[in-house]
């Protein structure tokens, strides 16, 4: 039974069909396979609280491109899929949820929330994977992995337990980043950082002199957090600063909170910086941590986890931080030690997730230690054994890698990876492992209580790469499809997670995750701003793909798109992506229709075939070369274009128009020729673009295949286009000649058609078109290639000769590389009609020359008028004046006619 392309191309009709059946026929799986080059992309598992939104459209686009691409090669393509449990953003989501409902976790209890959070997870946890098969994602959906199933858990553990053995990991105080909101502490990448308008005040202590605070000298010092100085412990000034010299061993009374503070030298202060002096607090600011340990001073944390003010904070207990602040301000005034206050705009550290301002406080957390683990990951980088693309990113990379700091891995919540590590009540032991201790080793007693903490979601993300494939298992998948080959993510989490699946690859495994980092940038919308809910300018994909398609919004994604760049947005684009699907549809369906009318060979002797067909067989052999070079290149919005390009101008726009009157001929003995390579071209064609546009491709693909009635050749094509091979250069296809013959017909129809336009020729006025050269083998180009130039030049005729003779004087001319082109100017303008227009004009151009001269030589205006529009009119008029001269002299030679 014969299949039909319908008389338009609706994507609703076959999207979801198509997607189906894929899955149904196994595609997508991928197999340990000896006799096959493994290609494996591990795709950035998106959180279970996730929708999709226009970062991942991209993200999964740009891999689904890729992975395409290399199973057409040939390979065992792996697109490894999954979801992560997003421990603050689940949780929060949760606590909302039993907020509304009248109840708290605390209520539930951690049993009875983790029930919820499953159950959770069980409903929505899927939400985005169905959302990402809208997209037409290729990924091996039998292999799906979550961060907290077993397999990964169990990987988990044992790196814990690993890098503990190794000392790697360690409990300890310090000065961590603490979300008020989100309750928990958050990793350095884990801060954003924003502008935020704020003021330094200027404060100051008081210095004691003979056991008292002077009422006259004062150490002065700005601030932009005033409620930190009830935890303060020193004033700080530079050694080489002799400005304060004699402040050596000396004190300052500390206001507000009435204690005497040392001043302590340390060259960390900038003496060219405000007044030279820093107040230090150790428990609430990194830098002043550092200082505190090297002067070994006291820390006072002045905060609850709120953020509220503690018993430390004396009279201001209880206090939001920023109510304490200003009750502060007030009373540093009342008592004449608050200076003058500046606005300062200055960048305040936020949390990722809920956005409220972090808090660094001092606390008992687990970290891992990085000096010599991030090593590897640095030194990967410098020699190219991974590479990040674009390569600019190496500079952001290099950056955090040589300033990295012990990660802290310890949250504060309840979903999640709990930390494996048991702490004895009756002897203090620590006992990490992998499962449950019965006892304690060291005392041999069974009161045992874990830490309540769970690990960073980034820890288990961090080893996302292997641990998907079985590791620590020596598992066949993990053997053979690690490590993987190209990791596509944003460049906003590069310290989140490339990072650290590098080091952590290098420290589990022993080798690279991946040799290919390819950054895209961030989706912005049609004035360039960030997609937020604030703005409420996000763009909802399924919503573009119900309107227009999941083909039209790939192809919009990636045309364009340059690794590390960030693109613009907008509708309009779109409508080009899916006018550009039409316009394949249409061409597709042309072509069918005339391969249903006649018999196609199923092979044919080059020999048989015309300069335009070797002319498109060679463009399209050498398009498949440079595409494929240009995707190995990572280079997706320059192979998008090049498809485009060839599609849309030289498949569609020229060689269909050259054929059209070789197929409408029952004749034409190269009309056996034309089928052949049209259907040839278009089944490359279809392949090419595959990647970007899957679904219409893969619609005509099967229109193609199905209807194709030699048996032979049906039984060769592929059962799918997305299993099909991809196109390769062949020698034999290399046609420089017929590529350089047909650019010259090319050259002179454009000619012709920019003489017609400028002369507002109709295409249905046919004009007699004479090809001018002394060179024969130009001739012979124009000669063979005679019945598709007449066509597309709207020749009523064409001539090819040596030289001018017979040629009318009048006849108008284009000159193109090695000819002339001429068209008898009767045949182009109607002379009694175009007598009469010029007519009309000329009758035109005297009024306009009468009013210029008539207010040019009127007193009263060149008296008045500005100096600017007089020369205005004077320019005017001497573009009538010129004008008419033109007209007259093109009227006079009409009539001579």
């Amino acid at each position: 039974m014969k299949k039909e392309l319908e008389k338009t191309y609706d994507p609703k009709q076959i999207e979801d069909k198509i997607y189906h059946n894929w899955t149904e026929k196994g595609y997508f799986h991928a197999e340990v396979n000896p006799n096959k080059k493994p290609f494996t992309i591990v795709m950035p598992p998106p959180n279970i609280t996730g929708q999709l939104h226009m970062g991942h459209a991209l993200d999964n686009t740009m891999q689904d491109i890729l992975i395409r691409f290399k199973r057409m090669q040939g390979y065992e393509a792996l697109w490894q899929a999954g979801t992560d449990h997003a421990s603050i953003a689940t949780e929060a989501k949760i606590v909302e949820k039993l907020k509304e409902e009248g109840t708290s976790k605390e209520e539930l209890g951690r049993e009875g929330f983790l029930k919820r959070a499953w159950e959770w997870k069980d409903e929505y946890g899927g939400r985005i994977i169905s959302q990402l098969k809208k997209l037409g994602s290729s990924c091996d959906w039998e292999r799906e992995r979550f961060t907290m199933d077993e397999g990964c858990s169990e990987a988990v553990k044992e790196v814990f337990v690993k890098l503990y053995d190794k000392k790697l990991i360690y409990k300890g105080s310090r000065l961590v980043n603490w979300c008020p909101v989100c309750n928990t502490s958050i990793s350095d990448a884990e801060v954003e950082h924003e502008e935020k308008a704020g003021h330094f005040w200027h404060i100051k202590y008081p210095i004691m002199e003979d056991g008292k605070p002077s009422t006259t000298n004062f150490l002065e010092f700005a601030t932009t957090r005033p409620e930190t100085m009830l935890g303060d412990t020193a004033v700080a000034v530079n050694p080489e600063d002799e400005r304060y010299t004699y402040l050596k061993g000396k004190t300052v009374w500390l206001p507000i909170a009435e204690r005497e503070i040392p001043v302590i030298e340390d060259s960390y202060v900038d003496m060219e910086f405000g007044t030279g002096v820093v107040k230090i607090t150790p428990a609430h600011d990194p830098n002043d941590f550092e200082v505190g340990k090297r002067h070994g001073l006291p820390e006072i944390n002045i905060m609850n986890d709120d953020a509220t003010i503690n018993e430390n904070g004396g009279k201001y207990e209880g206090l939001d931080r920023y109510e304490a602040r200003k009750k502060i301000v007030e009373e540093l005034d009342s008592l004449g030690l608050l200076g003058r206050i500046e606005d300062h705009s200055h960048n305040v550290g936020t949390c990722y997730r809920c956005h409220s301002v972090v808090e660094p406080l001092i606390k008992e957390q687990w970290f891992v230690k990085m000096d010599e683990m991030i090593k590897p990951a640095s030194e990967a980088v410098k020699t190219g054994e991974i590479k990040l693309i674009p390569e600019r990113m190496d500079k952001t990379y290099f950056n955090w890698t040589d300033n990295i700091r012990d990660w802290c891995i310890s949250r504060q919540l309840w979903w999640g990876h709990r930390i494996p590590a048991w702490y004895c009540g009756d002897c203090g032991e620590i006992i990490v492992a992998k499962e449950e201790p019965k006892v304690c080793p060291k005392c041999g007693k069974s009161h045992l209580k874990q830490d309540e903490d769970t690990l960073d979601t980034w820890f288990s993300s961090a080893l996302w790469p292997f641990s998907t494939l079985g590791w620590p298992n020596e598992t066949p998948e993990y053997k053979y499809f690690y490590p993987t080959d190209v990791l596509v993510t944003g460049y906003d989490i590069i310290f989140f997670w490339v990072i650290r699946m590098i080091f952590s690859a290098y420290e589990q495994t022993g080798k690279a995750p991946f040799h290919t980092v390819m950054f895209h940038g961030l989706v912005r919308d049609s004035q360039g701003r960030k997609m937020s809910k604030s703005l409420g300018n996000g763009i909802d994909p399924l919503e573009i793909i119900d309107k227009y398609g999941a083909d039209a919004l790939r192809f919009t994604l990636i045309t364009g798109n340059a690794p590390g760049n960030d693109m613009r947005f907008y509708n309009e684009r779109v409508e080009a992506s899916r006018n550009f699907a039409n316009k394949v549809w249409n061409a597709s369906r042309f072509i069918m229709m005339n391969l249903d009318a006649a018999e196609v060979p199923a092979n044919i002797d080059l020999s048989e075939l015309t300069p335009a067909d070797k002319w498109i067989l060679s463009r399209a052999n050498k398009l498949s070369a440079e595409m494929t070079e240009n995707m190995d290149a990572f280079e997706l919005g320059i192979a998008v274009q090049k498809v485009y390009d060839f599609i849309w101008e030289e498949f569609c726009d020229w060689y269909i128009e050259m054929v059209k009157p070789r197929l409408y001929s029952d004749t034409d003995k190269t009309k056996a020729a034309a089928l052949f390579t049209l259907k040839t071209v278009l089944i490359n064609m279809l392949k090419l673009l595959h990647p970007f546009m899957p679904f219409v491709t893969e619609e005509i693909y099967q229109a193609l295949r199905e209807n194709e009635p030699n048996e032979a050749v049906k039984s060769a094509m592929e059962e799918s286009i997305m299993i099909s091979n991809w196109p390769t250069f062949k020698a034999e296809w290399d046609f420089a000649k017929e590529e350089a013959e047909v650019a010259l017909i090319k050259e002179a129809v454009k000619s012709i058609r920019a003489v017609r336009t400028d002369k507002n020729v109709p295409p249905s006025r046919k004009a007699k078109v004479i090809v001018v050269s002394d060179k024969e083998e130009v001739r012979k180009v124009f000669t063979e290639g005679e019945s598709f130039f007449a066509s597309l030049s709207y020749a009523s005729e064409v001539e090819v000769q040596a030289d001018k003779s017979g040629i009318d004087d009048n006849a108008v001319s284009a000159v193109i590389s090695q000819a002339v082109i001429y068209m008898p100017f009767s045949d182009l303008v109607d002379i009694d009609k175009e007598v009469e227009r010029l007519e009309k004009e000329h009758k035109r151009l005297e009024g306009e020359i009468a009013r210029s001269n008539g207010m040019l030589s009127n007193e009263k205006f060149v008296s008045k008028a500005p100096e600017a529009k007089i020369n205005e009119e004077k320019e005017k008029l001497a573009k009538y004046t010129e004008m008419l001269k033109q007209v007259e002299e093109q009227l006079g030679r009409l009539k001579k006619n």
